[in-house]
């Protein structure tokens, strides 16, 4: 019976010790991912920065005369249309 408890005992202190390992482990996430989130807010504002300077630089490109670019030609932008006819 005594090793019964012994046993028992090993098992709740193992139990204890694995607790406390995943709590330091969950509060090292916990603090990455709070960079994480620091950072892709970030990278957000920048990338926002860089879209406004790139629509700031269109705006300044003078339109060819008589072009009408409100609607991009069919096929504009996929790969099939960029690639020459017969290499496709």
């Amino acid at each position: 019976m005594i090793s019964d408890f012994q046993e028992l005992s090993d098992k709740i202190d193992q139990l204890a010790e694995l607790t406390h390992t995943l709590r330091r482990e969950n509060s090292q996430l916990r603090q990455a991912n709070a960079a994480l989130v620091a950072e892709s807010i970030d990278n957000q504002r920048r990338l926002g920065e860089a879209h406004a300077r790139v629509l700031a630089l269109l705006e300044k490109i003078p339109p060819l005369e008589g072009a009408v670019m409100d609607v991009p030609p069919a096929g504009y932008g996929t790969i099939e249309a960029a690639a020459p006819k017969g290499e496709q």
